[in-house]
């Protein structure tokens, strides 16, 4: 089956499982994986930050961040289809006790005006805007992303009114890859960054947050309260090293495959709503006369797994598991689909 589903799919190939059984490890609690350090430091530099915190999951590492950034009563200013709102289980308020606002952005992307807007009024009746999170890219924007220019004058806005500013950049170098910036530019905007390793670049399991070197001593505190402080974890942190080396410049070859299959759902007679294909995310819709189950069914007789986001709603993820060959097979199974409309 050719698997569609999601980037987290993805397995450590061969020359990466040699890279973690041959790493070298410790205890990471103490600080004494020299892998895990190897792999800490050289995220930090590479975005120009002053350190970096290993943990199992994205989910985590933005969820250390806003318990960082608030306290108790606090709220979080977000795109209503954000992931920490959206898939980390209202994580916000179980781990920090605060508040949400969210916002109606396009494709996933909230604008300074928007968020200017959103904040509080220090009123003793409400919550206190206290951090701004964005995500690039965009999971259910359709892998949307944020060009510099527009989160400039984000960065701007929380400078002046002393919000804190986090990147969920599970895919960040998903858009690094298309527009070209360097990590470094990424790394002088925010306070803190969440990066996946687990998503397009290939590895099975581990996520890291950026910051300064305070911020990032005091996150390890909170990562250890929400059992994230792992021992030998210098076998995972070995295949995100392999990642950074290997699987960063070939994410281009997935969003040339996205949008191979994003065209051949726009010829195809029961897709609208095609969302704008910028990375390895494609997002659509079956039009109302269909249901997205019989165009998924139809699909996975052809071949190809892929998941609902909603009732009209169909997601595809291109990723390091799905071959040239492999999309040319996809893009044959969606012409041959014919469905029998609702009401027949």
């Amino acid at each position: 089956m050719i698997n569609l589903l999601s980037d987290t799919l993805t397995r450590p190939t061969p020359a990466m499982l040699q890279r973690m059984m041959a790493a070298e490890v410790g205890d990471d609690v103490f600080g004494e994986d020299p892998t895990v350090n190897r792999l800490e430091k050289t995220v930090a530099e590479r975005f120009g930050m002053e350190s970096a915190v290993f943990c199992p999951s994205g989910t985590m590492t933005n969820q250390i961040a806003i318990k960082m950034h608030t306290r108790p009563l606090d709220e979080v200013i977000c795109d209503v289809n954000s992931h920490i709102y959206q898939y980390e289980v209202g994580g916000y308020a179980y781990h920090s006790g605060i508040g949400i606002q969210l916002l109606e952005g396009q494709y996933g992307k909230i604008t300074a005006t928007q968020i200017e807007e959103a904040i509080r009024p220090d009123f003793t009746w409400l919550p206190k805007s206290r951090l701004i999170v964005l995500e690039n890219t965009c999971n259910r924007g359709g892998g949307s992303i944020y060009a510099k220019e527009e989160i400039l004058p984000i960065r701007e806005l929380a400078q002046r009114k002393g919000l804190a500013l986090h990147l969920d950049g599970a895919r960040l170098f998903n858009a690094l890859i298309e527009t070209g910036d360097s990590p470094s530019d990424w790394g002088k905007m925010f306070d803190s960054i969440s990066l996946c390793f687990s998503k397009g670049l290939g590895a099975p399991v581990g996520s890291v947050l950026m910051g300064n070197a305070d911020f990032i001593h005091e996150a390890r505190r909170v990562r250890k309260a929400m059992g994230g402080g792992m021992r030998q974890a210098g076998y995972l942190a070995a295949a995100a090293l392999y990642a950074l080396e290997h699987h960063v410049d070939r994410l281009k070859d997935d969003h040339v495959h996205a949008k191979m299959l994003a065209n051949a759902l726009e010829q195809s007679p029961y897709v609208s709503g095609l969302r704008p294909v910028v990375s390895n995310i494609i997002l659509f819709d079956i039009i109302p006369e269909y249901a997205a189950v019989d165009f998924l069914d139809a699909l996975k007789k052809g071949g190809v797994v892929a998941t609902g986001f909603g009732p009209q709603t169909i997601r595809f993820v291109t990723h390091l598991d799905v071959t040239r060959s492999m999309i040319e097979q996809a893009v044959e199974a969606i012409k041959q689909i014919e469905l029998t409309p609702k009401t027949a």
